[in-house]
């Protein structure tokens, strides 16, 4: 992973933090232990499980740059587990997820984690590279708890229990620059321009850049920016001076909207491509609206959640019905499918009399091709490799559920499939 000054000096503060948050007591359940315990019907139990109930965490960002994201994912969790109780819950226990709005702060995810993580069997949400990144020493060391986040940077991959969903940053960025190549005619001496959040999803995405052009023989334009920068005037200044003839972003979707916007209003028509993360269809009704439906386009590491299979149909109905005020977009499907997979491996671990936090993850290890209905299967089997490598290309469109068509079907770049993630 490539590092920069800033990205070194956010991860110390983070980590100062962790050596106080370690410092605090742990709480355990009063029936379970390390190792577990027996619980009725013979199944062993622990962290998280408690009376006749599991809690899982979820860490979200609900008032911060990624407040779209956090709440979608959130509610379609929040929907899987009152779908999943009425159905009879796990092994006769029901399923609670606490909840915890840490605003893309590193302060506040640090706490938040060091107050949940006693008190579940495991996360299945935490938003934010960064702040996943900097307790997985904790989570890979003492508390062994399962995490699957919505955070897709290389530098999460390799431990036991953080298991990426989907494509990481560096692996979708390589199938968005291998669509602008294909479908958008860049070609061999080109410069693309990319522009990035400072820490672990921006560099992720980079490396993926980067790779991929060196493969290709283009030339990448770096531009970064931090996650409080919202006014792109002066990046696309820049990388109209430099003759760039694509864009890729990796941020948030307040500074997509800038820089497509910005972009349209000085006349300068090129192709940009985001990062799964760097789209809301909320900016359909925003001044930047046409613009994002004529230029911008988005790597997805799954269908659309107006997809046309009868689990995204059941979904839309499921979800409109349980939030009717609500706009659907793919932080549904990026919580409906983590929640899922949790649950699948709740099942998994139910089947085998293990409900501990080491029956979990053992049970999750044994999933090799799981698809919610969102066009690409899940492989949990490697925690050294995200569990897909391909991507779905995207495109803004008002005229269809969730504002986002599909462009490019679920595939892999020959780059992407022979690279090594983290490499």
């Amino acid at each position: 992973m490539i590092r920069t000054y800033g990205a070194r000096a956010a991860a110390g503060a983070l980590a100062a933090l962790l050596v106080l948050a370690g410092c605090s007591s742990k709480a355990k359940d009063s029936d379970s232990g390390d190792d577990g315990k027996a619980a009725a019907g013979g199944v062993k139990t622990g962290e998280g499980v408690s009376g006749k109930t599991i809690t899982l965490g979820a860490l979200t960002d609900m008032t911060g740059v990624y407040a779209t994201l956090g709440k979608s994912v959130t509610q379609a969790q929040q929907l899987y587990v009152k779908q999943l109780n009425a159905a009879g819950g796990v092994c006769g226990y029901k399923v609670r997820l606490s909840v915890r709005d840490h605003g893309y702060d590193p302060q506040k995810a640090v706490s938040g984690y060091t107050e949940l993580e006693p008190e579940v069997l495991g996360f299945a949400q935490f938003i934010g590279s960064p702040f996943v990144a900097a307790v997985k020493q904790r989570v890979d060391g003492q508390d062994k708890v399962l995490v699957l986040p919505q955070a897709w940077s290389a530098a999460l991959l390799g431990s036991p229990y953080i298991r990426v969903i989907g494509s990481t940053y560096d692996i979708e960025t390589m199938n968005a620059v291998d669509f602008l190549m294909k479908e958008k005619g860049i070609k061999k001496g080109d410069r693309i321009g990319h522009v990035y959040f400072e820490g672990d999803y921006g560099e992720s995405a980079l490396a993926g850049s980067r790779h991929i052009a060196g493969e290709a023989g283009l030339t990448v334009v770096e531009q970064k920016i931090k996650p409080t920068d919202n006014d792109m005037t002066a990046q696309v200044a820049a990388l109209k001076q430099a003759g760039v003839k694509a864009i890729v972003i990796s941020a948030g979707p307040r500074q997509a909207a800038s820089l497509v916007g910005v972009a349209a209003a000085g006349g300068f028509d090129v192709p940009i491509i985001g990062n799964n993360s760097a789209f809301a269809p909320q900016l359909l009704a925003t001044q930047a609206g046409p613009a994002l439906a004529k230029n911008y386009y988005v790597s997805s590491p799954s269908l659309p959640i107006g997809a046309d299979t009868p689990e995204a149909k059941k979904l839309v109905a499921d979800y409109r019905a349980a939030y009717p005020k609500d706009s659907l977009d793919n932080g549904v499907v990026a919580g409906w499918t983590a929640a899922s997979a949790f649950g699948e491996a709740l099942k998994k671990a139910c089947a085998s009399k293990d409900l501990t936090r080491a029956g979990v993850d053992k049970a999750l290890l044994s999933i090799d091709s799981f698809d919610v209905g969102f066009g690409i299967a899940q492989d949990f089997t490697d925690p050294a490799a995200p569990s897909s490598r391909q991507s779905v290309i995207l495109q803004p469109d008002k005229s269809v559920t969730g504002g986002m068509k599909v462009v490019r079907d679920a595939g892999a770049s020959e780059v992407a499939q022979a690279y090594t993630p983290g490499a």
